[in-house]
């Protein structure tokens, strides 16, 4: 499975062949959206230093939740997003895969999961700080949203 998700990704049709009629956006939108999201989760996981046991189970919470995905999927899902980071430049092109598909809503949403992944150890790396900052500007929110969204899930939490 792991085999066809990255060949859909890159272009390739069903025998393996790379279809050079296809642009790249009509290859299975949902797809580029899975991994996009699923590789800023990654991201930010990793921004302390520290990619937990806890804040994967929360990726692959928010994930299967977010898109209905069995857990074989979930995994592939996030070898392909981690090898899609390496090759990335910046997550300018996970951003704007997200920008292009999600309403504000469903950006607040992910925003609100991404507090609640960073929160995870119950506390706030600087780092995370940081990288959460930027992904909320990549995604088109305000500041004042990115603050709203941490206090909602600090409050959710039972954070101080």
């Amino acid at each position: 499975m792991f085999e066809s998700l990255k060949n859909i990704l890159i272009g390739k049709d069903e025998q393996g062949y790379i279809n050079q009629n296809m642009d790249r956006k009509e290859i299975e939108p949902l797809k580029q959206i899975q991994v996009a999201t699923a590789a800023i989760f990654v991201e930010l996981a990793g921004a302390d230093g520290d990619f937990s046991e806890d804040e994967r189970q929360h990726i692959i919470s928010s994930l299967k939740n977010r898109f209905d995905l069995e857990d074989e999927y979930i995994e592939e899902l996030l070898d392909l997003s981690k090898q899609k980071l390496k090759e990335s430049v910046s997550l300018y092109e996970f951003s704007g895969i997200i920008n292009e598909n999600f309403s504000s809503e469903d950006k607040f949403e992910l925003l609100k999961n991404l507090w609640r992944l960073i929160y995870t150890d119950k506390k706030l790396d600087k780092y995370e700080d940081h990288v959460i900052k930027i992904i909320g500007g990549m995604l088109k929110l305000e500041h004042k949203q990115v603050i709203n969204a941490k206090m909602l899930i600090r409050e959710e939490l039972g954070l101080e």
